[in-house]
């Protein structure tokens, strides 16, 4: 059957409303939006229980990110987020389940945002089992559903336990400038290297018989350089040589949000033969600063809050400029006190680099077991019964 066979498709009541008009007319009348509330407003347009599926602005092909949510009581929808009535003797939690673990390639479509027009979605098939079944599948469903939720709280929870120490690693050993050690040197970024913004892009540069890559502020993340999508434009003259980075180099995130803005990565030769752009700056370390230091002096920065400080900001993006960027303080102690303090980091920074390593593979485990125990729901496989469990880990173990 047909999704429109078991549902009531009550699009044609929503209204969506600004931001701005909202905020005159005030109220707590929740206002939803593709993937839940969006704002609150001062009236209801709906007041009974409903399945709202995101239009667009959803992630569709994630399997792991929810498309649909429930709502009760008084709402307001927009126009982002179809929605549902779900027929009797249809349980709306089973369909939300449904939704979430449908197969949306051929249903919703786009380039930059993939949309699910209101025509596609009739056309999704439903699996739809007798009444007592939907509600033992959501029982058992929702059983495991809560204990992969809860996995999913401790592992977030760890993980900023981990980002706290690592931010309080870096402010440990490189304190703030009151707190410099006497034998230390005071100075700014432009005495302790060299500061340099990239090669602006230009349309006339697309194309060219001089074709080399470079990074941009999309490749560089904190002591990481992403070289898996590494763009290439045309270089005339000898600007390539002029932008080519070398080993040692470090570069910093021109333009980012506040909280990551000089996000810092030290080039180690990886790609070979790659220049920069100016969403990125350069900093050539001076012979009486090691870059490994340096590279540790801007992640200090960085999380301390210092460059946004500093920083210019447009929307929701903040702008670090070379020139406001060369008076910021650069401690330099001697090139001995410099190499003990990279060991030190090294040494702890890397464990807990281990740690979130050990969390990021049981989170991506616990996203199989999700998809997993959605897909033996939605085959009939969940019995209630121990069986269960071997049901789910056999299908996880297909998914990863």
């Amino acid at each position: 059957m047909r999704l429109t066979d078991v549902v009531d498709v009550l699009d044609a009541r929503r209204v969506p409303v600004k931001a701005s008009e909202r905020a005159a007319r005030g109220g707590r009348v929740p206002y939803y939006g593709a993937t839940g509330q969006a704002g609150s407003i001062d009236s209801a347009i709906f007041d009974e229980p409903l399945v709202l599926l995101g239009e667009d602005g959803v992630p569709f092909f994630d399997p792991y990110k929810p498309k649909a949510y429930l709502v009760d009581g008084p709402a307001w929808v927009n126009n982002h987020a179809h929605v549902l009535r779900a027929r009797a003797p249809v349980d709306r939690r089973f369909l939300k389940h449904y939704l979430d673990w449908f197969d949306y390639r051929g249903y919703a479509n786009g380039t930059t945002r993939l949309k699910l027009t209101q025509s596609a979605m009739k056309r999704m098939p439903v699996l739809l089992p007798e009444p007592a079944e939907q509600r033992q599948i959501v029982e058992i469903l929702e059983d495991h559903l809560s204990r992969l939720d809860a996995a999913a709280d401790y592992a977030s929870a760890a993980r900023r336990r981990l980002r706290a120490m690592q931010k309080a690693t870096l402010l440990e050993l490189i304190p703030d400038r009151a707190n410099y050690p006497s034998e230390w040197r005071t100075a700014t970024v432009a005495e302790a290297g060299k500061v340099e913004l990239g090669r602006q892009r230009h349309p006339d540069w697309h194309t060219g018989p001089n074709m080399q890559p470079y990074l941009r502020v999309a490749n560089v993340f904190e002591d990481r350089i992403d070289t898996a999508d590494v763009k290439e434009m045309h270089w005339d003259g000898d600007a390539f040589e002029r932008f080519r980075l070398h080993p040692g180099d470090v570069l910093l995130n021109e333009g980012q949000t506040p909280d990551l803005l000089g996000r810092p990565a030290l080039y180690r030769g990886e790609p070979p033969n790659v220049a920069f752009t100016n969403s990125l700056i350069r900093f050539k370390a001076s012979p009486d600063v090691l870059p490994e230091f340096a590279l540790l002096v801007f992640r200090r920065h960085m999380h301390a809050g210092r460059f946004t400080r500093e920083s210019r900001i447009t929307t929701n993006i903040a702008h670090l400029s070379a020139a406001r960027l060369k008076p910021i303080e650069f401690p330099i102690p001697s090139l001995e006190a410099q190499t003990a303090i990279v060991q030190d980091a090294s040494t702890r920074l890397a464990d807990i680099a281990r740690l979130e390593g050990t969390i990021s593979s049981q989170t991506a485990r616990a996203h199989n077991l999700r998809r997993a125990v959605l897909a033996a729901a939605f085959s009939g496989k969940l019995t209630g019964r121990r069986s269960d469990d071997e049901v789910v880990e056999e299908l996880a173990g297909a998914l990863a």
